[in-house]
This record gives C-alpha cells, sequence and structure tokens, in this order.
C-alpha cells in the first residue's frame, strides 16, 4: 500500500490499529483519484471511499464502548464496512477500470483488518457468553 502520512514508512504498518485504518482510508481516497474520471469509475470511487472511511470510523467508536454487546453492534458495523470496499475494490477489477495489480495492497489490508475486526469481535461475543453462563449459576 503506497503510504501517504508522514509517521510510517512505505509498506510498514503501524501496529496501532487507529492510525493503520487511517492510513487505509487515506490509501483509498488517493487511490480514488488516479482512477479513469468516468461516470462508472465516479460512482464505485463514491462508494469506496465512503466504505473505505468508515471502516476506520466504526473501529474507533467502539474503542469507547458502553457494553461488551455495544462493542460487538459497532465492531459488526465496522466488518460490513470492510467487507464493502473488499467489494468494490473487486468490482473495479471486474469491470476492467483497474487491473488485479492495482489493488493487490489495499485489497491485501482490508481483508487483514477485517480479520482483525472478526477475531475481536469473537473475543468479545465469547466474553459476554462467560458473563451470561456465571448469572446462571
Amino acid at each position: 500500500m503506497e503510504c501517504f502520512l508522514p509517521w510510517v514508512e512505505p509498506m510498514e504498518k503501524p501496529w496501532d490499529l487507529r492510525k493503520r485504518f487511517i492510513l487505509f482510508a487515506v490509501s483509498v481516497i488517493r487511490f480514488c483519484r488516479t482512477l479513469p474520471h468516468t461516470s462508472e469509475a465516479s460512482e464505485i470511487a463514491s462508494q469506496l471511499r465512503r466504505a473505505g472511511s468508515s471502516f476506520g470510523a466504526h473501529h474507533a467508536a467502539a474503542s469507547r464502548p458502553k457494553s461488551d454487546r455495544d462493542y460487538v453492534n459497532k465492531v459488526s458495523g465496522g466488518i460490513e464496512e470492510g467487507d464493502e470496499a473488499l467489494y468494490w475494490l473487486d468490482v473495479l477489477v471486474g469491470a476492467d477500470i483497474v487491473s488485479a495489480d492495482a489493488i493487490i495492497e489495499l485489497r491485501d489490508e482490508a481483508d487483514q483488518l477485517v480479520r482483525i475486526l472478526v477475531a475481536s469481535r469473537g473475543i468479545a461475543k465469547a466474553r459476554i457468553r462467560e458473563q451470561q453462563a456465571r448469572q446462571k449459576r
């Protein structure tokens, strides 16, 4: 993924997930600027920018949950947005607007971030189940 943020060296991923989501959103925005100026590309770019930036916004909202259930809900929204960003990247390739090579790094990063959120949601769900089991005793 081409790096556009001053605190990250090219191809170096920050450990701070907040920074990583910001890097992804900025990279998506900059990538969309390189797309052809056609109505199809513009429409897809708009959807991709929205999903790519909302992805991290859900993660940010989840960092201050009211409860584990609230956390699961907010992270689930982030997973949906990440999946949508992946979808629009694939549509760009399928419509022959960009080559598969052009999205490899963005697609890989989106997939990794979705996987992180899925794992995090799984841990929170397990914690909820444990709390429910303790309450039944």
